[in-house]
């Protein structure tokens, strides 16, 4: 099928000019002769809007609901094929609309292919996993065929790579009417490698696994950070979506490869000490450095790896000294020194009790040594940025570096004396110490009548960039501030938004996304 619909529904385009390209594009449905390229063919085109976000709404609301309102008013048959297909691949309230549009359109007996009533009309026929030995992911097999045609006509696999070094993502997609080739090369890769294990798996299981790493895929998009998926994943989000669905319901997600029961503190100090006195530690040096940094090590595989601090690999090692680390933790100079011997340590101990192939293991320590000489370069210490010591305690008693920058936009005056108060000995982390703080910073504008009201809004706004809740507040305050507008203007525009939204952190996560820019003059 053509792309030339595959525009990007964010340019100049009107609504009614998308749908008029795709419409036109699925005349193209007419004259396929399965329903599987159907299928195929609308999934590609919807997901030229999969994970947008538009300005004048939710882009599945604006885009999917709308295009099947506009094939509605068109009647043509391509517009008939074309509902027909999003009432199996669209969203749960697109599907509602499209099915009641496309009845409609089949009582006025506008014409329509023969295939379109075998569509979706599938039943799974096996479902299976390749696992690498590092449980770094798992590519997921599915195949399916068309219920009462003959067992090779339309047959066809669903492949999914679900990553787990980014939270679990359903990262790749695609589909292929080679099912037995590719099932006995899956099979073939995994008897010649002791790094892969090859199985099959109940359907319940495959459905649960999938729908858990969809959701990841979205959720990783909605922190504003754009997820890591390939550039095909968009075109078949729907069909995958409407696959999973004829799965059967009723297990929970499959633990992923080294799962264990969950870490209390406990028994993320009994691991931390049985490692500590293994063979693995007795060669590190600074016994209370490598203390830290064997739970730093834990609490990364338990918080960020769904539980798993034991499994080791050459990317999940890489990503915690070179991205987790240097984003999340205040390192003091003997921990610097110190983690990435500890994390070569952690590594020989944990891939004996888990089994790793020795080759794993090699590879794995191959991969700390080569990060290790880019650690010092990715670490920054603020203190190297004139932060002292106490500042340092103050700002960071979480020792949580990623919120340095946007505890120190809320809270300006840590420092030197205000009258008689020495802001020195002032805990921002305080409440108390906090409303002092932002009297201090307020003081020309005591005498407003609504004074109490307007610092308590100061205090809101301040005590959830101090916490980094919702994220995207000190997102938006970084935008204002790149652009080059005051710090008080930004901080009463984030308070404007707070209180029109209330305490629905959705809508007040979309209107802060939403800012580009202050208005001339500031709402506050």
């Amino acid at each position: 099928m053509s792309r030339r619909h595959r525009r990007d529904p964010r340019e100049s385009q009107s609504p009614d000019e998308v749908f008029s390209e795709m419409l036109l594009a699925a005349r193209e449905l007419l004259a396929v002769r399965s329903p599987l390229d159907a299928e195929l063919m609308v999934s590609d085109m919807i997901g030229a809007w999969w994970g947008r976000r538009l300005k004048r709404g939710d882009a599945e609301q604006v885009l999917g609901e709308g295009l099947v309102d506009y094939a509605a008013k068109a009647g043509s048959p391509a517009a008939l094929t074309l509902l027909i297909a999003l009432a199996y691949l669209g969203t749960a309230r697109q599907a509602a609309k499209a099915e009641g549009a496309a009845l409609a359109l089949m009582e006025r007996d506008v014409a329509r292919p023969r295939w379109a009533n075998r569509l979706g009309a599938v039943k799974p026929t096996g479902c299976f996993v390749s696992r690498d030995a590092y449980g770094d992911q798992d590519t997921v097999i599915c195949t399916f065929g068309y219920r009462g045609a003959d067992n090779s006509e339309d047959r066809h696999a669903l492949v999914v790579i679900v990553d787990y070094n980014m939270r679990g993502i359903a990262r790749d997609a695609w589909v292929s009417s080679h099912v037995d080739k590719l099932l006995e090369q899956a099979q073939a890769e995994a008897e010649g490698n002791s790094m892969l294990r090859f199985q099959e798996i109940e359907p319940q299981q495959a459905r649960a696994l999938l729908e858990s790493a969809m959701k990841a895929t979205v959720e990783y998009g909605d922190r504003r950070t754009s997820a890591p998926i390939s550039d095909s994943y968009s075109a078949y989000h729907a069909f995958a979506r409407s696959r999973i669905k004829a799965l059967p319901p009723g297990r929970k997600r499959p633990a992923p490869l080294h799962s264990e029961a969950p870490y209390s503190r406990d028994r993320r100090a009994m691991l931390a000490a049985e490692f500590l006195s293994s063979s693995a530690a007795e060669h590190l040096s600074d016994p209370s450095a490598a203390s830290r940094c064997a739970d730093h090590i834990i609490d990364y595989g338990c918080d960020q790896d769904f539980g798993r601090p034991l499994r080791v690999s050459p990317t999940k090692c890489e990503t915690f000294l070179l991205d987790w680390l240097p984003r999340k933790v205040l390192l003091t100079p003997a921990e610097q020194e110190a983690v990435p011997h500890v994390l070569g340590a952690w590594a020989r101990f944990a891939a004996r009790r888990t089994g790793l192939p020795d080759e794993g293991q090699r590879a794995t320590l191959d991969g700390i040594w080569e990060a290790t000489a880019k650690f010092a370069e990715a670490y920054r210490d603020p203190t190297t940025f004139g932060l002292d010591d106490n500042l340092l305690e103050r700002l960071l008693p979480d020792g949580d570096l990623s919120a340095l920058a946007r505890r120190v936009f809320a809270f300006p005056f840590l420092q030197g004396t205000h009258g008689e108060i020495k802001l020195g000995l002032l805990n921002p982390a305080d409440e108390t110490d906090r409303r002092v703080l932002l009297g201090i910073d307020h003081g020309g504008e005591i005498n407003r009548p609504d004074y109490d009201e307007h610092l308590a809004w100061h205090e809101e706004i301040a005590g959830r960039l101090w916490e980094g809740d919702p994220p995207q507040l000190w997102e938006a305050a970084q935008r204002l501030l790149d652009l080059g507008h005051d710090r008080h203007d930004v901080l009463h525009v984030l308070i404007e938004i707070a209180e029109r939204i209330g305490d629905d952190p959705e809508e007040l996560a979309i209107a802060l996304d939403d800012i580009a820019d202050i208005p001339d003059e500031p709402p506050m």
